[in-house]
């Protein structure tokens, strides 16, 4: 077992709390374009930041501590299932992109961003019992958008923090 340093664990710890009140944040943000579930993913920042600064393994704890912990908090059961599955996926594919060493925090988190939103569309299928992929370019242009802006302040913290 890999021992971890106290600077990590505290990093760790700050970063969770960092993504829990990104979440609070949001849910007062009236942030609407006419389209259900579309989120500006202010929590992703962190996310993205954890995956750079202390790995894969933490990232994804971190985002299921935050998506666990927001659900029970500011949501439901669903939005809790939702929020689970595009984040796994999401998280899984960023790991992955990452790994290659060929995208910036712009592109793997551009691509976190679309795949969020498959995991949601497979899950809100599930739920309703119907295809719903006529949903998915909305979805897939506002995951690039905000996936892009997530990645351009991600990349700014990341550069400041490894300082």
């Amino acid at each position: 077992m890999r021992q971890r340093s106290t600077k990590h664990i505290t990093t760790f710890g700050m970063l969770t709390a960092l993504a829990f009140i990104l979440s609070y944040v949001e849910t007062l943000i009236p942030f609407s374009f006419g389209i259900p579930g579309i989120k500006l993913g202010l929590a992703n920042v962190v996310v993205l930041t954890a995956l750079y600064l202390l790995g894969t393994g933490e990232a994804f704890c971190l985002s299921l501590v935050r998506i666990i912990l927001a659900g029970f908090t500011f949501g439901n059961l669903y939005s809790m299932f939702y929020s689970l599955a595009g984040g796994v996926l999401s998280l899984c594919v960023m790991a992955f992109l990452k790994k290659t060493g060929k995208f910036t925090p712009m592109g793997v988190s551009a691509a976190g961003g679309v795949f969020h939103n498959v995991g949601q569309i497979v899950v809100a299928g599930l739920v309703l019992g119907r295809n719903i992929a006529y949903y998915f370019p909305f979805l897939m242009v506002s995951g690039i958008i905000t996936g892009l802006a997530v990645g351009l302040t991600g990349g700014l913290v990341i550069k400041r923090l490894r300082l």
